[in-house]
């Protein structure tokens, strides 16, 4: 919010504090204003940018089955496509985890096979714990402007006995717009991960390129939210 400051670069954040079953400890008050925010900009609201990384609805209605929340979501995810091409033509976040081809077979299932493998081994070689949502093939675009994808790629990494560590790398991230979601769809990914292993997410990491200031900072929606996030704060006795 600083004069001048168009961008922050890099923008490095790590946070801690989740509950036992992983879910981040979120200020409902913060959440509410963010909301408004983005709906008085015409934009998807924290629930549906957190979805395109972690579908939590999915994940409730599988009853807890992995696989079968898997093959949920690559069997809806066509019809998602048609309702909303604009946004889910190149495919989304987790699709990518979960059916990288995106033909719907599951035949490169990012987060299946490291589960998998986590199973069989869980001591094995570090850096295999990583899943790629940049396809070269597909995102190399020359085009001026290009929302998708922003999120380079997901690692996994581990914290004392039982802990569990989820890295993001972003090139780009719309700040104001897109920040809230993001960064509760990887702690509710960190989260799924975190339980399949029979661990506890206990912290998140996000690394992001080049963070922008994607609206002007004297514009009305804008202050109106740093009003209700402030008083929220104070409300709440939470460091600013």
């Amino acid at each position: 919010m600083q004069r001048g400051v168009q961008a922050i670069t890099p923008l490095t954040l790590s946070i801690t504090g989740f509950d036992d079953d992983g879910s981040p400890a979120e200020i409902p008050d913060i959440r509410k204003a963010v909301d408004a925010f983005l709906e008085a900009e015409g934009k998807r609201d924290v629930e549906n940018i957190a979805w395109t990384i972690f579908p939590q609805r999915y994940w409730e209605m599988s009853g807890g089955d992995r696989k079968t929340f898997f093959e949920m979501f690559r069997e809806a995810f066509p019809r998602i496509q048609e309702f909303n091409p604009k946004n889910n033509r190149r495919g989304s976040y987790f699709q990518r985890l979960v059916d990288f081809e995106g033909d719907g077979s599951g035949s490169i299932d990012q987060l299946e096979w490291i589960l998998s493998e986590y199973e069989s081994n869980p001591d094995g070689r570090r850096s295999k714990w990583q899943a790629s949502t940049f396809d070269p093939r597909r995102d190399h675009l020359s085009m001026p402007y290009l929302e998708f994808p922003c999120l380079q790629q997901v690692s996994f990494t581990f914290a004392d006995d039982d802990g569990l560590v989820i890295n993001a790398f972003y090139a780009t991230q719309q700040i104001a717009r897109k920040g809230y979601g993001n960064y509760l769809g990887i702690a509710r990914l960190g989260a799924f991960m975190a339980s399949q292993m029979d661990r506890s997410l206990v912290r998140m990491n996000v690394f992001v390129g080049v963070a922008h200031m994607d609206i002007g900072k004297t514009h009305d929606n804008l202050l109106t939210l740093m009003t209700a996030i402030e008083t929220a704060l104070d409300k709440d006795s939470v460091p600013a």
